[in-house]
């Protein structure tokens, strides 16, 4: 799915609204379970950094950012693990998957932005097993600009999941239409549905979508999902709470990346060269014939699935950026990587943010910096730090199942393991 031609995303006020990622939902965070005694019982929106079962908050490259074993614990310790609320699937997922040594590159070549520089696509994400169970129901508006998508009374029951009865996220009939990918943890707390474009207006009443996507488990690879240009995940890749903060390391972990596929991505006419692993589709009008937004990118490594990054060989002091967030994305592009996963369709860049019960990312990033991380044109300091990005980016040619990351030894140390599972719960 995409985006239609706008420069800005709009969303309604919210009464679990945050401020500085603190929460102010209506309290119904996720109970500790019981099958994982080890996971932090607070809300998934504390921020993470602080955690030691999560990331040591040093800068990059820091010894402590190894992985952990159980036989690292002290005698009578607990051995350490990662939160899965906080960052979800296996170490081995390509959400999680550092960059290899044996990466092969080209260069992305992409066509300059003249919209703007960044806007944040919202995933909506909602890890709250223990609120109360919510209706969604069926509303077709999509990607409508003149059509709401807050009526939920005419369509059929497409799923009910647990959802604090507070929070709100709207889209009314004007020309802002965003992805809203739902991510949403179920009542077993391990099963995640996924579906777009979501809506809930009013709090307390039901909710609307219409595409669904498949289940992931909170476990797994954690590789499909809502995000339709591309057929990849709603959760995994998405900048969350806790994250590109003051003192706090970067993002250790890939992102999601959306150009404007009708100059970026590749298009010769066959659809099976459209899109890249781990992606199983491309937008339905990748080649609609008189449409704005077919695709008519020149570059084959470039489009749906695509891993972009900055190649070793890059120096990201060289870059000149002179913001501390752009600097931070650099060293995750270096590290990790970025994947595409919908069309911006308008000249702009989107990374892929999270908005939900536990805050909304793009308020902290607000309050941190006293800048917006949507940079509403290409002139600002951390637009033109943006844009020094993107003209160094490369793809990555030899991002496969067998090879994520291209293989090799990874740049950076995998994510620690998350609890172990007990019998109850294969």
């Amino acid at each position: 799915m995409r985006l239609v031609g706008v420069p800005a995303l709009v969303l309604l006020a919210s009464a679990c609204a945050t401020h500085g990622g603190e929460n102010v939902s209506d309290g119904s965070a996720p109970a500790a379970d019981a099958r994982m005694p080890t996971i932090d019982a607070r809300a998934p929106g504390h921020d993470a950094s602080t955690d030691v079962t999560a990331r040591d908050a040093s800068r990059p490259g820091d010894a402590s950012q190894r992985e952990a074993s159980p036989s690292d614990a002290g005698a009578g310790d607990a051995p350490v693990y990662r939160n899965p609320l906080t960052q979800p699937f296996a170490s081995s997922s390509i959400w999680n998957m550092p960059l290899g040594s044996g990466a092969t590159y080209v260069a992305a070549t992409l066509v300059p932005v003249t919209g703007t520089a960044l806007e944040g696509d919202q995933d909506i994400i909602v890890l709250t097993p223990t609120a109360p169970s919510t209706d969604i129901y069926n509303n077709t508006a999509d990607w409508q600009p003149t059509v709401s998508r807050c009526p939920w009374d005419a369509g059929a029951l497409l799923f009910s999941a647990p959802i604090p009865s507070s929070f709100v996220f709207g889209d009314t009939p004007i020309s802002s239409t965003p992805n809203a990918g739902l991510a949403v943890l179920l009542a077993d707390q391990r099963t995640i549905r996924q579906t777009q474009p979501f809506a809930r207006c009013t709090a307390g009443e039901p909710g609307t979508s219409n595409v669904m996507s498949p289940n992931v488990d909170l476990y797994g690879d954690g590789i499909p999902g809502a995000h339709g240009g591309s057929g990849l995940s709603a959760i995994g890749g998405t900048l969350r709470m806790g994250e590109l903060r003051p003192g706090v390391a970067p993002p250790h972990h890939a992102l999601k990346l959306e150009l404007f596929a009708a100059k970026n991505y590749y298009n010769n006419g066959n659809h099976t060269d459209c899109f890249h692993w781990p992606a199983t589709d491309c937008d339905g009008y990748w080649n609609q014939s008189g449409s704005s937004l077919k695709y008519g990118g020149t570059n084959p490594a470039v489009g749906p699935g695509a891993l972009l990054a900055l190649a070793p060989s890059v120096s990201i002091a060289s870059l000149g950026l002179t913001t501390q967030p752009a600097k931070d994305i650099a060293w995750t592009l270096q590290n990790y990587g970025a994947y595409l996963v919908d069309d911006t369709a308008w000249s702009a860049v989107s990374l892929c943010i999270e908005e939900g019960p536990s805050g909304s990312f793009a308020t902290q990033f607000q309050s941190d910096w006293s800048f917006s991380f949507g940079t509403g044109g290409t002139s600002s300091p951390f637009a033109k730090d943006m844009e020094a990005i993107y003209a160094a980016l490369s793809a990555v040619t030899n991002n496969t199942a067998s090879t994520i990351g291209g293989g090799g030894t990874p740049l950076q140390p995998l994510a620690l393991p998350l609890p172990p599972m007990t019998p109850a719960d294969n």
